[in-house]
């Protein structure tokens, strides 16, 4: 067996972060003043807090794996990799690296500013360890992919931010590191330069190099990767299959189980609020999984402080990129006070396999007065419940409403065919005279 291309031990990383007690507007004099009390005593009212963006996580990578590294704002993903791109050090731990490291991390990274285009892509290329000729091979494949071959004698720092991501992962991509590392710095581009980024890491992947890609759309690193991390809080939770991975991070947090609560509304004094929501099916009961082709219930708990005339509940069903699917309400109605329950079934519409989310919101005849986005999310199984289910992919697509499908022959079968042509010749009619 191969031995891993990375090895992380009990990787740490920990900063010092300074408080300083909110003080009143100074004036420059007592700014002054307090610079050199300074110079003979320690400056008052100022903390430190020890940050642990990192806290003992252990990992291996293979040759030839694209790893998807998820988790939320300030999960230590950004750090992992600067340390992984030796851009930075561990304060513990130890990381062994059996290749060359091509990273993509922020807008600015790797490149001289005051250098132009040309002289940038050679000067990565002998970072990387590579000869003047091989660079020179490559650099045509460079400039075709970054588009910047009107600027490419320009220095750098007068690019836009397109142009420069853009050419630095042409750079990164192109230069054939056993390891390319990419950050979430791809979604400066529009979408069809991400497209194409996309792309050329699966082509990367494909010739066996190793791809680490840390990205919040879930779509992209489920297509892109086939192994995931996931880190909560600077600790590794998570690891396997990119799946099993993206179900982690999307389980963790409260309503897994399919209820979810929300968030009281930020404004007051409205004339009420949303408790909470939960996915049911008829069979099952309350969960967040759904198998696929079955109706299923989206109950909703609210409570209604003062009676309204006008009340109306609706619930909108999304992709996990955000794309709306479909759009539900309640007829207007006169409601009293107290806690209410509406419940939305979904029988007519079966979606498609995937994860889905939900916005609620309710409003009377004046304005909508508690909207909640993202409220809660459930999963349409795949599972084999029948024998079509093993021939027909339920992950295409939004819907799967059964349409109505003629099929006719167009032409006789060969046997058909072979009998008629071998039959003889039908009599022609006689011909009838006239009558007298």
């Amino acid at each position: 067996m191969a031995a891993p291309i990375i090895t992380v031990e009990h990787l740490g990383k920990r900063f010092q972060l300074r408080h300083k007690q909110h003080e009143r507007y100074t004036a420059l004099r007592d700014v002054m003043a307090e610079r050199v009390k300074g110079l003979f005593r320690r400056s008052a009212g100022e903390t430190t807090e020890e940050f642990r963006a990192l806290d003992d996580v252990s990992f291996t990578v293979n040759a030839g794996d694209r790893v998807g590294i998820i988790g939320r704002n300030g999960a230590g993903k950004s750090t992992l990799l600067k340390i992984l791109s030796r851009i930075t050090p561990p304060s513990s731990g130890r990381v062994t690296i059996d290749g060359r490291v091509a990273s993509l991390l922020e807008v600015g990274t790797g490149f001289h500013p005051e250098l132009s285009g040309r002289e940038n892509i050679f000067l990565n290329g002998a970072i990387l360890g590579m000869s003047r000729t091989e660079i020179a091979s490559k650099f045509d494949e460079i400039v075709a992919f970054a588009e910047v071959d009107r600027f490419l004698d320009t220095p750098v720092k007068r690019y836009s931010s397109g142009m420069y991501v853009r050419l630095a992962f042409a750079v990164a991509a192109h230069l054939e590191p056993e390891i390319l590392i990419v950050d979430e710095v791809l979604a400066v581009g529009d979408a069809e330069f991400q497209r194409k980024c996309l792309g050329k890491m699966r082509s990367v992947a494909g010739e066996g190099r190793t791809v680490l890609f840390v990205s919040h759309n879930m779509d992209a690193v489920q297509k892109l990767c086939n192994t995931g991390l996931l880190l909560n809080k600077g600790r590794l939770i998570a690891s396997g299959s990119m799946e099993d991975v993206v179900r982690s991070y999307l389980s963790a947090r409260d309503g897994s189980n399919g209820r979810f609560e929300v968030a009281p509304p930020k404004e007051e004094g409205v004339p009420g609020a949303i408790i909470d929501v939960s996915v049911s099916t008829r069979e099952g009961g309350v969960s967040s999984e759904v198998p696929v082709l079955s109706p299923f219930e989206i109950s909703v708990r609210f409570r209604i402080d003062r009676e309204l005339e006008h009340l109306i509940a609706a619930v909108g069903i999304l992709t996990q990129l955000d794309m709306p699917v479909r759009t539900i309400w309640s007829a207007p109605q006169r409601i009293a006070p107290g806690m209410h329950e509406a419940v939305f079934h979904i029988d007519d519409v079966m979606l498609a396999a995937g994860r889905f989310k939900l916005t609620i919101g309710l409003s009377n005849h004046e304005r909508s007065f508690h909207h909640a986005e993202d409220a809660a999310w459930f999963e349409v199984l795949d599972a084999a419940r029948a024998t079509e289910s093993r021939i027909v992919n339920y992950r295409s697509g939004l819907v799967l409403n059964q349409s109505r499908v003629d099929i006719s022959a167009l032409t006789k079968p060969p046997h058909e065919q072979s009998r008629q042509s071998n039959a003889p010749a039908p009599p022609e009619p006689a011909l009838r005279r006239p009558a007298a």
